[in-house]
């Protein structure tokens, strides 16, 4: 079976890249660029790698039909006139399965948790969110009146080695984890409630790979790719103080007090998005659907990722001491 990764080698192509390789598929990696991806393994540099640009070359998908592929998984696609395409020009093509990346933005904020992966009246708060949202209508439409054979995944906040994950201030600022480390008193917003969504690659990357090998069972559902539990802010600040060996010293601001305390306008809308949603998701249909059982737990999967922050020499350890 021949299975085409578009964006390959990003976050959830860094893993999903080895499970098809390693499982004997016939994989071809497309990317816009040469690039690595976050975590090397033997299969990168078995699988068939192909350079192409979606948004520069008009010749995108007529290189993809000639490619012949029994599935597409399609992890970099952003708007709803992609999605026409790929539906326009495989919907007679013999394509096995397409499986699209939305996003848990999708969701909006919530009403009632968990959020129920397969709502069709999500009401996504930015564009991101939205044209994601669209291209979900659109492929549910197209599976029911014409068959094409679409399966929709949801990842949350993706984290792990190398790459910026979000941190207990509901952003990407290094400041939070560097004061923490420092034993530094830090202040959240509102009462620090609001719950963030770390997952793993790996565990989004097996969402994937399990909806190829249940193929019958993922066509025309929406999954949630998530870890099992998630964490608040409060509780995600209270592990950083543990982890780096400190008694906690937190406190709390209301949120304009605390964005004045933040001082970056950029991130404190960077973290209004995130903890305005603040919902929770469920893995009970990718269990029951997809066997899909995550491999690392939420925390399990913020100390991998502040681990490599360390390694990098992005977070400074008082007297070069790592915590456990």
């Amino acid at each position: 079976m021949r299975v085409v990764v578009i964006g390959a080698a990003g976050h959830i192509g860094t893993y999903l890249i080895p499970m098809l390789v390693d499982n004997g598929y016939d994989t071809i990696a497309i990317t816009r660029k040469l690039s690595s991806p976050y975590e090397d393994a033997p299969a990168w540099h078995k699988v068939n790698r192909v350079l192409l640009d979606r948004e520069n070359d008009p010749e995108f998908i007529s290189k993809i039909k000639e490619m012949k592929p029994d599935v597409i998984v399609d992890l970099v696609n952003f708007n709803i006139k992609n999605t026409k395409e790929i539906v326009e020009n495989f919907n007679e093509a013999g394509l096995s399965q397409y499986i699209y990346c939305s996003s848990c933005w999708v969701h909006g904020m919530a009403e009632t948790v968990p959020f129920n992966p397969d709502d069709l009246r999500k009401e996504p708060l930015d564009d991101y969110g939205k044209d994601k949202f669209a291209s979900e209508i659109y492929l549910k439409e197209q599976y029911r009146k014409n068959g094409f054979p679409a399966t929709i995944i949801m990842p949350g906040q993706i984290s792990g080695p190398g790459w910026t994950i979000i941190n207990p201030w509901g952003n990407t600022s290094l400041r939070v984890f560097q004061d923490i480390a420092d034993g530094k008193e830090i202040a959240l917003p509102n009462f620090g409630q609001e719950i963030l969504h770390h997952v793993h690659g790996y565990d989004v990357a097996q969402v994937f790979f399990n909806a190829i090998t249940h193929r019958n069972q993922a066509l025309g559902e929406s999954f949630d790719a998530e870890a099992a539990t998630h964490i608040t802010l409060y509780g995600f600040a209270k592990h950083m103080y543990e982890y780096f060996g400190h008694e906690p010293k937190i406190t709390f601001l209301p949120w304009e007090q605390w964005c004045e305390y933040e001082g970056n306008a950029a991130e404190c809308e960077h973290t209004y998005y995130h903890i305005v949603r603040s919902g929770v998701f469920s893995i009970e249909k990718a269990k029951r659907l997809l066997e899909y059982q995550p491999k690392y737990t939420c925390i399990e999967t913020i100390d991998i990722a502040v681990k490599s922050y360390i390694d990098r020499g992005l977070i400074t350890m008082p007297n070069n001491q790592a915590s456990c």
